[in-house]
């Protein structure tokens, strides 16, 4: 999903998409001494992470569903900052079985709302995710491809309006 969704954002030329991989990124559980609101990052990791988020317009959180909730990692991602997420456009590309990961998506904005980011709308959720992989490619139908181009619209609205508001030049 992520890999598709990536390549549908490299499409438009309104922004310059990255890709960041949690798996690879690696963060361990929170492990800095002090709160994220202090952004007085001890390890290079965070420091990392941190130059990543800052320097980051929009952010579209690639997530499945599990027991009802996202993965741990995601929620560890978040937590590592506070500061670099604010007055940021979130979207969401969600999977699963029946419920299509809406439930992790609703938990999601929760949580990215309290960021002082701002969940957009629109979202793609993709039901019964095994029946759309082909030789482990994630393989979209038209529908999709269609809640792909409304969060990508979306955000480069809202990007551009929130970035407005960090610069103080509303």
């Amino acid at each position: 999903m992520a890999d598709w969704f990536a390549t549908r954002a490299a499409e438009y030329d309104e922004f310059e998409s990255h890709t960041v991989d949690l798996q690879e990124l690696a963060l361990p559980f929170f492990d800095e001494p002090h709160p994220p609101a202090l952004r007085q990052y001890t390890k290079s990791h965070t420091r990392e992470w941190s130059r990543i988020v800052d320097a980051s317009d929009a952010f579209v959180f690639v997530t499945p569903e599990y027991n009802g909730g996202f993965p741990a990692p995601l929620k560890n991602a978040w937590d590592y900052l506070l500061m670099e997420w604010h007055h940021k456009p979130a979207g969401f590309v969600s999977y699963g079985g029946v419920s299509a990961g809406t439930r992790a998506v609703q938990m999601g904005k929760q949580v990215v709302a309290n960021l002082r980011m701002l969940p957009i709308g629109p979202t793609v959720s993709i039901p019964f995710v095994n029946e759309c992989v082909e030789e482990g490619a994630f393989r979209p139908g038209k529908i999709h491809e269609t809640a792909a181009e409304q969060v990508l619209d979306e955000l480069v609205r809202t990007a551009r309006v929130m970035r407005r508001l960090r610069s103080g030049t509303y």
